[in-house]
């Protein structure tokens, strides 16, 4: 008994869902030809979110004990085997670390200097691709507006030829004719909301970037054994 009251349960539960995915797509659908520039804006904002993310996570991935290691060898004196870590470690604070390691022996200032222009190129690697996601979240919104402006115009012309329409009519047709709009804006927030995330997590590897290059200097000013 049990069973076939859980079996109904779920072919209700099932049934239910599919009428809902079908009565959304049946609200895109009813939005016009603009809901196909949109729906590929948001495609293009899935994809190059995802593919940010995964290489921002990649570039956050930093040992705790990394700069500990290194500075046991450099003031060990054993240059090679810092650089051999460094080199050997693939994220952007690895790199700077690497670059100050090559220029040791030339003043602080240069030093600080080659290891801030990579920590520019590294910033450079995670941003690139961002600016898309940027423009997405500007453009959606004016994509669907565009749509409502053009239903509008014409359901106001065909108001205007004729005098079929009732106030049911006209408002079912200007309900159908926001629905660009709510898409786009829906679109846009979604996309800044993913925009601003990225951001936040690339500042995170930037200041971690700086902390180790700060602490890397440090290091280089301590007395070797």
């Amino acid at each position: 008994m049990f069973d076939i009251l859980l079996q109904t349960d779920t072919a209700g539960a099932s049934k239910a869902m599919a009428s809902q995915v079908e009565s959304v797509w049946g609200v895109l659908v009813k939005g016009g030809v603009l809901m196909i520039p949109l729906m590929a804006l948001l495609a293009v904002a899935i994809f190059f979110f995802i593919e940010r993310l995964i290489a921002i996570r990649k570039a956050a991935r930093i040992e705790d004990n990394f700069m500990n290691i290194i500075r046991d060898h450099i003031v060990n004196g054993n240059i090679t085997a810092a650089r051999s870590l460094a080199k050997n470690t693939n994220n952007p604070v690895a790199r700077i670390i690497d670059k100050g390691i090559l220029r040791i022996g030339k003043p602080i200032d240069a030093i600080e200097k080659s290891m801030d222009n990579v920590g520019v190129l590294e910033m450079y690697s995670m941003e690139k691709n961002l600016s898309i996601l940027s423009i997405i979240s500007r453009i959606a919104p004016l994509f669907g507006f565009l749509g409502t402006i053009i239903g509008m115009l014409s359901l106001f012309k065909g108001i205007a030829s004729t005098s079929e329409y009732t106030p049911n009519t006209i408002a079912d047709g200007i309900y159908i004719k926001m629905i660009t709009s709510a898409t786009g804006l829906i679109i846009g927030i979604l996309t800044y909301l993913g925009y601003s995330y990225l951001n936040a997590q690339i500042r995170r590897v930037e200041n971690k970037m700086d902390a180790a290059s700060a602490e890397f200097i440090d290091i280089l000013q301590e007395p070797t054994k």
